[in-house]
């Protein structure tokens, strides 16, 4: 057998060693960002079932609310005129037109007035929006229509579905009077789909809700093949033992779904269906970007490896000698030791190699740079230029260990322009993007040092400030300031546009330690200041306490 040059055998030997180590290295950078990326998406419909479930949960708990202050009202004019009552119930209604039905029964359950006469007359004792709320307020699931499916219209053409809201009432000594009832139409629950899908490009990644009902997981809200029916997939099961979360899983239909969920019992104040939200993406398109990030990764390490194993045998001739101290420099490096490559300067070939190796060190390490930049990229509004809802999450994380280590506290201001809707139909959304991003700059610009803003979605943004114990008047004054600087006119190419702004406030610790109660609190607050006219401030402690 002829024998090899000792050119062509190193140079054969080097160019095996260099394959090998650009492909370990290129399959460990490519494992890694995969990971990275898939976690992230997980966590990002995670967030979204978050976000659709508490807004249901909130429109709930507001229909809820107004039921059960009129019921409080009633208890108080229970001798007035059926015509008054009738009157009332349907001045409600014409103020929130979800409320399909409206009624007030007597003490055996007959209807006595209710909106458009509607069942006046008819006996509900049998009914569970009767019997359920002799004692206390009841709060149904979602169910067709029977006693109206004959009476009202359906805007859609397809059957009638009801959430019913019920409350007793009684008399001054304590005996029960009657009940107010109300049959929420289901409609609205399509709009809080879209309005939480809609930053997510819905249409374009495939995204899929699933609304399940407690017990049976009846699928309630969704697409039209699984309505009714029950929905035996794990992320349900995973959805009950613990808050939120996601999972990859293969669904009835055979394909595989990266599903993010949340479930359990609802923060806001009112007997919650405790529902369940599946946000669901097909595998493909959910990891479409990881998987083409690891064939890019792949290809230009190998294509290096190639490269310089080309250039290294070029070289062979005069390298075998300190080959053995190069090959076990460039092992060590392998197992993530950074040791200097040797340099003879009395042999330049030697030099060259160390070269070419110290290159591609070097364009895998921009890969990875590169991946860094992506990153960053994934945690900024691209319109704005503020940190997004991940990077909010990570910043909370940060924040919250750093105040529970120092013995201080944080606030969470949850801030939402007043007026932008208006401005943005009337101006145009291009208009509406540079008004936004006008007011991010006054936002950072009143940025207390330390403190963080993001921008979560639409006009809505959330500022944390280490308040370090201090009581609410820096807090409040702070707030003050943000709202004088969002009311002065914004002037962009357009027009000319007056906002306002109203801000809700939670503190960490003293009325949560998770960071979603924290928001959905700080949102409850927020609420309340929209509900007592706008561009004020309300503490979550404050109306807590109430």
């Amino acid at each position: 057998m002829k024998s090899l040059s000792l050119r062509n055998y190193w140079g054969l030997i080097f160019a095996i060693f260099i394959l090998l180590f650009a492909a370990v290295l290129s399959m460990l950078v490519s494992e890694v960002s995969t990971n990275r990326l898939e976690e992230e998406r997980g966590n990002a419909l995670s967030s979204a079932a978050f976000q659709m479930k508490d807004r249901l949960d909130q429109y709930m708990w507001g229909r809820y609310s107004e039921i059960k202050t009129f019921g409080e009202i009633e208890e108080l004019a229970l001798d007035t005129p059926i015509e008054e009552k009738r009157a009332k119930i349907e001045m409600l209604q014409d103020q929130v037109p979800a409320f399909s039905w409206i009624g007030i029964t007597d003490s055996a359950g007959t209807v006595t007035a209710s909106t458009n006469e509607l069942l006046e007359g008819m006996d509900l004792s049998e009914r569970p929006v009767y019997s359920m709320a002799r004692k206390t307020d009841y709060v149904g699931d979602v169910h067709e229509a029977l006693l109206l499916a004959d009476l009202l219209p359906s805007p859609g053409g397809h059957e009638l579905e009801f959430v019913d809201i019920s409350v007793p009432v009684f008399y001054s000594d304590g005996s029960f009077g009657g009940v107010v009832a109300a049959h929420l139409s289901w409609d609205w629950a399509q709009e809080v789909m879209e309005f939480v899908l809609r930053p997510l490009n819905r249409s374009e990644n495939e995204l899929e809700v699933f609304v399940l009902s407690p017990g049976d997981h009846r699928v309630i809200l969704g697409p039209e093949e699984f309505l009714g029916q029950p929905l035996p997939v794990d992320s349900y099961t995973l959805s009950q033992g613990k808050r939120a979360g996601w999972a990859l899983e293969q669904w009835p239909d055979g394909n595989s779904y990266l599903t993010g969920f949340t479930g359990g019992r609802t923060n806001w104040q009112y007997p919650g269906l405790e529902w369940t939200v599946l946000v669901r993406q097909p595998e493909e398109t959910a990891f479409a970007a990881a998987r083409d990030l690891s064939r890019i990764i792949m290809t230009s390490g190998l294509a290096s490896a190639v490269l310089f194993a080309f250039a290294g045998w070029l070289v062979a001739g005069r390298i075998s000698r300190p080959l053995n101290e190069i090959s076990r420099k460039a092992k060590a490096f392998r197992k993530g030791e950074h040791l200097a490559l040797p340099k003879n300067t009395g042999v330049r070939e030697i030099e060259d190699l160390s070269n070419s190796l110290e290159s591609l060190v070097r364009t895998l390490g921009t890969t990875e740079s590169d991946l860094e930049r992506m990153q960053d990229l994934a945690q900024r509004d691209p319109l704005t230029g503020l940190p997004n809802r991940i990077a909010l999450e990570e910043a909370a994380d940060r924040m919250m260990k750093q105040a529970r280590t120092a013995g201080g506290k944080l606030a969470f201001f949850y801030l939402d322009l007043d007026g932008f809707k208006k401005a943005n139909d009337t101006l145009g959304h291009l208009a509406g993007d540079h008004v936004l991003q006008k007011v991010a700059g006054r936002l950072k610009a009143e940025l207390p040092e330390g403190a963080f803003i993001s921008r979560i979605g639409g006009d809505e943004f959330v500022l944390l400030f280490p308040c370090d114990g201090m009581g609410q008047m820096p807090t409040r004054q702070l707030a003050q300031r943000l709202i004088d600087q969002l009311s002065k006119p914004i002037t962009v190419e357009a027009g000319r546009v007056q906002l306002g702004c109203s801000i809700g406030i939670a503190i960490y610790p003293d009325n949560a330690e998770h960071l979603y109660t924290l928001l959905s609190y700080a949102d409850a607050a927020l609420y309340v200041s929209k509900e007592n006219g706008k561009s004020r401030t309300t503490f979550y402690g404050d109306i807590a306490s109430e």
